[in-house]
């Protein structure tokens, strides 16, 4: 029954991701001459881990998963997520984990790094949507809505507090919230939890130096200019130096030497200078309209399950590009996370198009055909 009702994967998204991953690359591709400049081999390194780990892998990864059947994800959940928090406690392992600026967040087997952490938010994700589905309506008693959320929340974001990566934390948090919402969980218990995050938030805070110090830079850019307020002052210059149409691609001369990590989470600002105001509002619409669709998507899904998947995918994303955009533009604080699609990462553009393919899988059983503008 469910082979006669198959369609065709939603093209208009495929154009949308398709579309992000171009101009992304584009992107990318002119803020690492800035790379190029300042370290030649590491830039060589950074491209091609960039283009054959994040787009070549990427794009066949995205062609395989969107042919598996979407109740695969469901029927391995639990290992998918045992798995990829395995994966991550190995950072930890002293012959396997490395360490940089302070956070060991990667793995180095010699020839490859890569980040464990993005395979957890995947999996994460899978998971919570395979526990919510199965709950129902007991979502909303407190044993099975405000509980089972706390404990899965909790196994989660253990290892990336150790790492430390609260930029994860964060991400995770939010998309566990809105997919609570989303399955119906009740108002008070989300707002149970609210508190509860923000309480923890609250004590990271005043415990961890280098998130104080972050919090506190947000408030106020200029009490270190030279330190702690350097990127964000020289993000906020970057962005304003492009006006409303910019340079032009390739001219940004902010990133050759003042704009720290400029094919990383300062690359909206490299963006925003050689295409303008105008090129800036076109990637932020992209964006939006891959979270429009995807909501469209998981709204038209065939189970509970699927639609909760689709929906938890896209907060994921959105979410985390979002906070990384608000950072460069000095309206949220520095969290260090990439901007998907664009940012150097083979690792997460790996997974964001692993999992654009999961969704396109979920767009083929569509409860009905989805129009496309």
């Amino acid at each position: 029954m469910d082979n006669m009702k198959k369609k065709c994967a939603d093209r208009f998204f495929l154009g949308i991701v398709a579309t992000l991953t171009f101009v992304g690359f584009i992107i990318f591709t002119s803020a690492s001459l800035g790379l190029l400049a300042r370290d030649g081999a590491m830039f060589s390194s950074v491209a091609l881990r960039q283009f054959f780990l994040g787009i070549i892998l990427g794009s066949i990864a995205l062609v395989i998963v969107s042919k598996i059947n979407y109740r695969v994800w469901k029927k391995y959940s639990l290992y998918i997520f045992i798995f990829s928090l395995a994966l991550t406690a190995l950072v930890f392992v002293p012959s396997l984990g490395l360490t940089h600026g302070g956070a060991t967040r990667w793995i180095d087997l010699g020839i490859i790094t890569f980040q464990p952490t993005e395979f957890l938010k995947l999996g994460f994700v899978i998971y919570f949507a395979a526990l919510l589905s199965s709950l129902r309506t007991r979502i909303q008693s407190l044993k099975y809505g405000i509980i089972p959320l706390g404990i899965v929340l909790v196994v989660t974001c253990l290892p990336l507090v150790k790492q430390p990566d609260f930029g994860a934390v964060l991400i995770i948090s939010i998309t566990a919230l809105s997919m609570f919402v989303a399955a119906k969980g009740r108002w008070k218990h989300f707002a149970g939890i609210l508190v509860t995050l923000l309480l923890l938030a609250t004590i990271a805070t005043f415990t961890q130096p280098h998130v104080m110090d972050r919090v506190l830079t947000f408030v106020n850019p200029e009490r270190d200019p030279l330190g702690a307020g350097y990127q964000i002052r020289q993000s906020l210059i970057t962005i304003g130096s492009g006006e409303m149409f910019g340079r032009g691609f390739g001219q940004s001369i902010q990133k050759f030497e003042y704009l720290p990590e400029p094919t990383g989470d300062s690359i909206f600002a490299v963006a925003a200078e050689e295409f303008g105001f105008i090129g800036a509002v076109i990637l932020i619409l992209l964006f939006l309209m891959f979270a429009f669709r995807g909501f469209v998507i998981a709204q038209n899904a065939p189970t509970r399950f699927s639609g909760l998947l689709v929906f938890g995918i896209v907060i994921l994303v959105i979410s985390q590009s979002f906070i990384n955009i608000a950072a460069m533009l000095g309206i949220a604080p520095l969290t260090g996370m990439p901007l998907l699609f664009v940012s150097q990462g083979g690792t997460a553009l790996f997974f964001v198009l692993l999992s654009v393919g999961i969704i396109l899988s979920i767009s083929r059983h569509s409860k009905k055909q989805l129009k496309t503008i």
